[in-house]
């Protein structure tokens, strides 16, 4: 009697079990049912410093809407209403203070009080907006050789030093071996 018992037990869970899951989906609230859009961030990568342009279609189109970029330091910002197609729009710039991380930039709309959320992603490599790469130049301290440092005259100097010293060294061992002496 127990074998069979417990086949039937699995196999009961197992048609149960999806079906309270479907139940539970239906009856369960959509969460914050007010989503119609996002912040939309240009660009969403950014070195500190950059500026950046936000939009949302959320507060529809003649809606005002107040940013709050103050996860990265920014502040608060106004989002302007837009035109025709355009979303409500506004700009802030990023402190050259702010840390790598991702920042949630949070609108709200005027009218309606709806939020909408974008993030921002800010990293200490890449270039700020409309300016060229910077490579790196220069010296590396690392504590080997170099130790006249990176001027030309200076490692010439060095080099015929050494060349000098290479030359009466090899002086020196051929007299020996010859049986000249010091």
């Amino acid at each position: 009697m127990r074998r069979t018992a417990r086949p039937l037990t699995g196999t009961a869970l197992a048609v149960a079990v999806p079906a309270v899951a479907v139940a539970a989906l239906a009856i369960a609230p959509a969460y914050g049912g007010e989503a119609v859009g996002r912040l939309k961030l240009s660009p969403a990568d950014v070195v500190p410093g950059d500026e950046i342009t936000v939009g949302t279609t959320a507060c529809g189109p003649d809606g005002t809407a107040t940013g709050d970029a103050s996860a990265v330091g920014a502040g608060a910002f106004p989002l302007a209403p837009g035109t025709g197609q355009r979303p409500a729009g506004g700009r802030f710039e990023v402190p050259p203070s702010a840390q790598p991380g991702t920042y949630e930039i949070v609108a709200t709309c005027a009218g309606s009080g709806r939020r909408v959320t974008g993030d921002l992603v800010v990293t200490l490599t890449g270039t700020r907006t409309g300016q060229q790469p910077t490579y790196p130049r220069g010296s590396v301290k690392t504590g080997v050789g170099g130790a006249l440092g990176p001027d030309p005259v200076q490692t010439a100097a060095g080099v015929a030093a050494l060349a000098v010293a290479a030359a009466g060294g090899t002086w020196l061992l051929h007299r020996r071996a010859r049986g000249d002496g010091i």
